[in-house]
């Protein structure tokens, strides 16, 4: 008997099941869709699967085949539907294609692209934690643009030239040294063009000093080169190892008066911390910012204000390393305003700021601790003039270069204090990445990092960076660098410089990257809900984040 056609048929008519299992689409049986199995696959004991089967367009065509319902067939196509006309068979499937569509083109993904996942990534951090101090190839755009850069400066292997120290105190590790000397000397100083207090403070001192400052120095060394080269991570952590072995010896066997006065044990402790921040810049690295604390509250209660240069070197960077770690976060202070001078105007080469800028971040940092402790105190006269007259301070301060014009040195200094006012506008008075201006402070800062990138030297800029990144508008991304110029991302300049430092900074690029990342991350998740007007935009995004960093 002949089957009715479609006209003379009672009811509805059934069309084809686009949630079918693809069994029953194998067997071209129609699918009642139950889950989790379909009754054909239940009586007959076949697996009922659903799995999503991806189909090329290109495959298609190659087949001579139509691909899905592009205009090819159709059961109730009539013969004056325009949809319905079957390919000739002289013209490709593909030819009912509207030639109007225009395809985008896919944007070019380089090393430093940000891409915010779905929930699952907010639960684990560490995902993100992407370490960029691996080996990798360099940006060419950035490598081309190495204008003022020494020949050799930041080589990402030790130089083939002869040993600087041959069979000095028969060294273990007399490669070590050298890299020392020719690799982390010259990350030291903010400015490539300046000479490194490393390599004009410690270099000297080294050649009276005892084995444990030598293996403290070798134990740095292979820390950083393994950031290349694997093989020399289980160095690095022999020699420090048997570093801090030694140094608990040395303090338990000799006098107090000897060890707070001794700079030697003070340079040993300098290495160490920065090998923990290098490593892992977990807390580790502040265990030896509180021991040296103790030492030199020690030392300035009996002997008074050090004048070794060894001694002043110490104090700056662990002082410095305080101020810096703790705006991030919040935390109690360690060392006190006083080891800072309100007149100094002169740009530190290791710090890449003045002294005076320094002294008024701690000064900051204090006030939002105590805002953040008491809650009401932000409003009362006492702490609003005491915030005027900070931000007076900074919009007036004058960073001066010693011995002769330095434009990257200039260039650091004037971001660090842009960050400065940025720092104090949304830790003091709860700005956010919408204010105007925060906005402006962000547009200035990146600006002068798009300037140094193209410079080719990026050390000593992590704070910046790190302060511009975290209170960058996410709804506002899009940055003007030139007057006529494209405009640019915002987020990519900012990954793109902790890309290009990540090869010329003695810090843990890798944990500043994932700090501001989550940052951003936790931004975008909330562009949809309504602002927390009683919340500090700092205390709330940045500071539960940042515990323990390292931002000098």
């Amino acid at each position: 008997m002949p089957r009715r056609k479609a006209a003379d048929r009672a009811g509805q008519v059934k069309t084809r099941s686009r949630s079918g299992c693809r069994e029953c689409r194998a067997s071209r049986v129609r699918c009642d869709a139950q889950r989790p199995i379909c009754t054909r696959c239940r009586e007959k004991g076949l697996p009922c699967s659903t799995n999503l089967v991806l189909k090329w367009e290109s495959e298609f065509v190659s087949r001579g085949m139509a691909f899905g319902r592009t205009g090819v067939w159709s059961k109730n196509r009539s013969d004056s539907s325009p949809s319905s006309t079957a390919t000739s068979a002289g013209s490709s499937p593909g030819s009912s294609v509207d030639d109007t569509r225009q395809w985008c083109s896919l944007p070019g993904v380089e090393s430093w692209a940000f891409i915010n996942t779905g929930m699952a990534s907010f639960e684990d951090r560490r995902r993100f934690d992407v370490n960029l101090n691996r080996q990798r190839a360099i940006d060419p755009r950035i490598k081309s643009r190495a204008k003022v850069m020494p020949v050799g400066a930041w080589n990402l292997g030790p130089s083939s030239a002869p040993s600087a120290f041959p069979g000095r105190l028969g060294l273990e590790n007399p490669e070590l040294f050298d890299y020392f000397f020719r690799q982390l000397c010259p990350r030291a100083t903010a400015s490539p063009s300046s000479s490194s207090p490393f390599a004009s403070v410690v270099l000297p001192f080294s050649t009276s000093a005892t084995p444990t400052l030598f293996k403290a120095i070798e134990a740095l060394s292979a820390c950083h080169w393994a950031q290349r080269d694997p093989k020399y991570s289980t160095v690095g952590l022999r020699l420090k190892t048997e570093t801090l072995r030694d140094l608990r010896r040395r303090l338990a066997s000799q006098e107090l008066v000897k060890s707070y006065t001794d700079p030697e044990i003070l340079l040993i402790m300098m290495m160490l911390c920065l090998y923990e921040i290098m490593d892992k810049c977990d807390e580790r690295w502040t265990v030896h910012l509180k021991g040296a604390k103790d030492l030199i509250r020690l030392r300035r209660e009996r002997v008074g204000t050090p004048s070794d240069p060894v001694t002043r070197l110490a104090e700056r960077f662990f002082a410095f390393q305080d101020v810096m770690g703790r705006t991030a976060c919040g935390e109690a202070i360690v060392f006190g305003n006083d080891y800072w001078s309100s007149r100094d105007q002169k740009i530190d080469l290791w710090m890449g700021c003045s002294t005076e800028l320094a002294g008024i971040l701690s000064m900051i940092t204090e006030m939002s601790r105590a805002r953040r402790l008491s809650g009401s105190i932000q409003t009362t006269p006492l702490f609003l003039s005491r915030a005027a007259s900070l931000q007076r301070q900074l919009e007036h301060l004058v960073q001066e270069v010693e011995g002769g014009d330095d434009n990257i040195l200039s260039c650091v200094a004037e971001a660090k204090r842009l960050a400065a006012l940025l720092y104090l506008h949304c830790a003091l008075h709860g700005a956010a990445p919408s204010t105007a201006v925060v906005v402006d402070y962000v547009h200035q800062i990146l600006c002068l990092v798009s300037s140094l990138l193209d410079f080719g030297s990026m050390a000593n800029v992590m704070w910046p960076i790190f302060v511009a990144g975290v209170e960058l508008d996410p709804s506002r991304d899009e940055l003007y660098l030139e007057s006529d110029g494209p405009g640019v991302s915002g987020r990519s300049v900012i990954l793109r410089a902790l890309d290009a430092m990540a090869d010329s900074s003695i810090s843990n690029v890798s944990r500043t990257r994932g700090v501001i990342i989550e940052v951003w991350q936790a931004r975008d998740q909330d562009l949809l809900k309504p602002p927390k007007s009683e919340v500090n935009d700092w205390d709330r995004y940045v500071a539960p984040v940042s515990s323990s960093m390292s931002l000098a």
